[in-house]
């Protein structure tokens, strides 16, 4: 295996492992064994724990990032584009969930205030690139005036909802967010609901 795929492994075991023993109950021990590393090629690759650990949050938000460069860019509707961005940033939530609870939970905490404030400003650049999207349909007159920010913290805490505390959703029913089948049912719905709530919300009255 080359460096690149060694690399590559590292960051793959590290995020299992924080994604289920959470950021303080992973060691770099850990981490080599389950990547079937050495101690020393975390230290090469990335200098210690947290750096890997800065360095799959950095490659998460900088996808998204993209993602959202390449959906400004089309040729659509701010609403289409909108909806696009709903549609991305559901399933990358959903997709993989256990993350997502690591990745907020390690955001709420304190003890590491120089990683906080690194994750901090580049998931802001994502809520910019979001905000001018609204802010453009609203130029454009395609939207109605709304609070914007409160809008996209709507948007985005409802799917953190959906992910963290699924059983609001599925009370009731046999639908289980652990089975691939189940998630993909719930995935669509919250993904059409958010899509009728913007539309709706933001379309401008007659």
């Amino acid at each position: 295996m080359g460096k690149t795929d060694k690399r590559t492994s590292i960051l793959n075991a590290a995020e299992k492992l924080f994604a289920s023993q959470g950021y303080e109950g992973t060691s770099t021990r850990q981490i080599a064994t389950e990547a079937g590393a050495n101690m020393s090629m975390i230290n090469y690759y990335f200098g210690s724990k947290e750096g890997v650990f800065m360095e799959i949050m950095s490659n998460r938000i900088n996808g998204f990032s993209l993602a959202l460069s390449s959906i400004e860019a089309e040729d659509l509707s701010q609403l289409e584009k909108l909806t696009m961005v709903v549609d991305q940033y559901a399933r990358r939530i959903l997709g993989n969930i256990s993350f997502h609870k690591m990745m907020h939970r390690e955001l709420s905490l304190t003890q590491r205030p120089e990683m906080y404030d690194k994750l901090k400003e580049a998931m802001s650049k994502n809520l910019m690139a979001i905000e001018r999207i609204i802010n453009e349909g609203i130029a454009r007159e395609q939207f109605r005036p709304v609070d914007v920010r409160m809008l996209i913290a709507t948007i985005m805490g409802t799917i953190t909802n959906v992910a963290t505390a699924p059983s609001k959703i599925t009370a009731g029913s046999k639908l289980d967010i652990k089975i691939p089948a189940d998630r993909e049912i719930l995935t669509e719905r919250l993904i059409t609901y958010l899509k009728d709530l913007i539309t709706t919300y933001l379309t401008p009255q007659q």
